[in-house]
């Protein structure tokens, strides 16, 4: 969503980066940015609630962040160095989705939050309101980026780990649970982004639902696709 508007920011924020890499093979930086963050949600799902835990959540936090810098500079090097491929850019969606349902759910199995059906359901909305926009690519020729985008949400969970595990060196009382189904859930920075993930997930679908519907739609009228001939019955 607004962190999306950012991406030329980005690009020039970090061209010394892209400088000192030359000719690297920007797959190279996909690869590298999937088990880094694969470690990531392994911290943050077995991270105990003490100090050790409040350690290892912002070492998955760092971890995280360091993934998504690299994930973020693979498309700019490709373009940079003319080796833009189909390939590299199925491979990068389809480690974005892997990594965006394993970060979810590592925080929901971790003992902060505690409810990995509460996890597998947010990251089927995450996944879900993703998968709107490579369809829409697949489709269309054109990527939809509308809605709570994947960099909104790998920011916000990488400011929750950061602030639950402050709280806990610091000792910051509970501030109690959820109501209803939810009671045994304690509200916390990282249980609340989970909420808003599960939340943008669903506004992400319909909103990429509903441009998608006005602009194929719109490319139908103006290019229809060929039609197989029908042959006749006798």
């Amino acid at each position: 969503m607004a962190l999306e508007k950012l991406r030329l920011k980005w690009e020039v924020f970090f061209e010394p980066v892209l400088n000192s890499l030359g000719n690297t093979n920007p797959s190279v930086l996909t690869w590298v940015a999937l088990p880094i963050g694969l470690l990531g949600g392994l911290a943050i799902a077995v991270a105990p609630i003490d100090e050790f835990g409040a350690t290892l959540l912002l070492a998955g936090a760092l971890l995280i962040g360091i993934s998504t810098i690299l994930d973020g500079l693979d498309g700019p090097l490709a373009r940079r160095n003319g080796m833009v491929t189909r390939w590299g850019d199925y491979l990068d969606h389809t480690f974005d989705r892997l990594l965006d349902g394993t970060w979810i759910v590592c925080i929901a199995v971790s003992p902060f939050v505690g409810d990995i059906s509460f996890g597998l359901v947010v990251a089927w909305f995450t996944l879900l309101g993703s998968y709107m926009g490579t369809q829409a690519q697949a489709v269309a020729g054109t990527r939809n980026y509308r809605g709570f985008g994947r960099a909104d949400r790998t920011i916000m969970s990488i400011v929750a780990l950061i602030l639950t595990g402050l709280f806990v060196f610091f000792d910051v009382a509970s501030f109690g649970q959820f109501p209803g189904m939810f009671d045994h859930i304690e509200i916390s920075p990282m249980s609340i982004v989970l909420i808003i993930s599960g939340i943008g997930g669903i506004y992400t679908f319909l909103i990429r639902f509903i441009q998608a519907n006005k602009g194929i739609k719109e490319i139908d009228q103006n290019d229809p696709l060929p039609q197989p001939s029908q042959e006749k019955t006798q």
